[in-house]
């Protein structure tokens, strides 16, 4: 995807920046590299390059003399440096003028997947009387949002992902039935060959976990530690994958089985938490999107949370309520978060995210996990909700 200069100074000017400096080094910023098109390109970047977009004017690079290619494809002046001298000079020439920049950096590191300046660059720049300020919002529109044609390939994922889960959870309910042994793992790999059927690919197996398994988010079934699947405990299935083609997106989703003929009543209880709390962050985020209203990640997870913890749970409680798709499964926009960090980026039109509260017991774990879309005036979750726990047994 070619990057839009013009859409770019526009965005910068309204935010009221002097530019966005993109930086990397060795692939240090994938961010930078993805929007200056050189992931998987044909050129060698093992030193430093930067590419200032100003508010206004021609856009500036600074590239090594033995790289001097790295950024042809990209509009703009270019300036060389070989030894160290010439790059202090020659950053000191790209800034010029400027005295607000965005760069993939975040107030104490407090979104992670963005922080990707190193601190001595950001003191190279600050040294230069330039102050620095997050691009998470630029990163969004002009990285993370959705194309029509990804929004297409998210609604194809995610059918797909309901049809192997509801393969996987008969699967499960014929071998109950009919007393024949299925582990974790083995029914994990019919699932990873039932990705390949309908043309998934995944950076993952998907997680399949019953009773204290379930209680751990992260928990993939080996071959050589994996629980049978036997009556009267929790099964709970979590499955992410993409189309197999160039620009796909992610989807994303979590659904819980009981083994019995009856669902227990304390998992029963805890489904009915979490159900809550996912409808109050949907809720949430379609009133947003109506009224065109700001609306940050964090409030969206407080607003799930605090369902859960006026409903006694705050101890059961592991993660975030949801995180951005997008190319990779954990995408770069905003994530629904107030809990592991504070999230202050605005749900941006053409954003997809997981909305997926859970909640972890010794004996068992639950989670209900759906996708959103939000659009310019409406935001659309893009598969069915879980209500109810669903029982495979007799």
């Amino acid at each position: 995807m070619a990057l839009d200069v013009a859409a770019i100074q526009r965005t910068v000017r309204a935010a009221g920046l002097d530019g966005w400096l993109l930086y990397d080094f060795h692939g240090s910023n994938p961010i930078a590299v993805r929007l200056a098109g050189l992931a998987g390109g044909p050129h060698m970047t093992t030193r430093r390059w930067y590419y200032l977009i100003p508010a206004a004017g021609r856009p500036r690079k600074l590239v090594h003399a033995i790289e001097s290619h790295t950024l042809d494809a990209l509009p703009g002046d270019t300036i060389l440096y070989a030894g160290r001298q010439q790059l202090d000079d020659g950053v000191t020439r790209l800034l010029a003028g400027v005295r607000r920049v965005a760069m993939e950096y975040s107030p104490d590191c407090a979104i992670p997947y963005l922080s990707r300046v190193d601190a001595g660059t950001a003191e190279a720049i600050r040294g230069r009387g330039v102050e620095i300020f997050s691009s998470g919002d630029l990163v969004q529109e002009f990285e993370a949002a959705w194309t029509a044609e990804q929004l297409a390939s998210h609604r194809a994922a995610s059918e797909a992902l309901y049809r192997i889960k509801d393969r996987a959870f008969a699967a499960a309910a014929r071998a109950l039935r009919d007393g024949t042994s299925l582990t974790e793992y083995v029914l994990q790999q019919q699932m990873v060959g039932w990705f390949e059927e309908e043309g998934l690919v995944s950076d993952s197996a998907p997680v399949v976990a019953v009773a204290g398994n379930a209680g751990n988010p992260h928990y993939l079934p080996t071959a050589e530690g994996s629980r049978r699947i036997v009556p009267d405990e929790v099964l709970l299935l979590d499955l992410w994958g993409k189309r197999n083609e160039p620009g796909a997106v992610f989807a994303d989703i979590t659904w819980v089985g009981a083994t019995g003929e009856a669902v227990p009543p304390e998992a029963a209880r805890a489904f009915g938490a979490i159900v809550e709390a996912r409808d109050t962050a949907v809720a949430l985020v379609e009133e947003a999107a109506r009224t065109s209203r700001d609306l940050r990640g964090w409030e969206v997870d407080r607003a799930a949370r605090g369902v859960l913890e006026r409903a006694g749970y705050a101890d059961h409680i592991l993660h975030r309520t949801g995180h951005s798709l997008g190319e990779a499964v954990h995408g770069n926009g905003v994530h629904l978060d107030d809990y592991e960090t504070h999230d202050d980026r605005r749900l941006l039109p053409g954003t997809g995210f997981t909305i997926e509260p859970g909640l972890y017991f010794e004996t068992f774990g639950v989670r209900t996990e759906i996708n959103m879309f939000r659009g310019e005036r409406e935001a659309l979750v893009t598969g069915p909700r879980q209500m109810e726990i669903m029982t495979l047994g007799n």
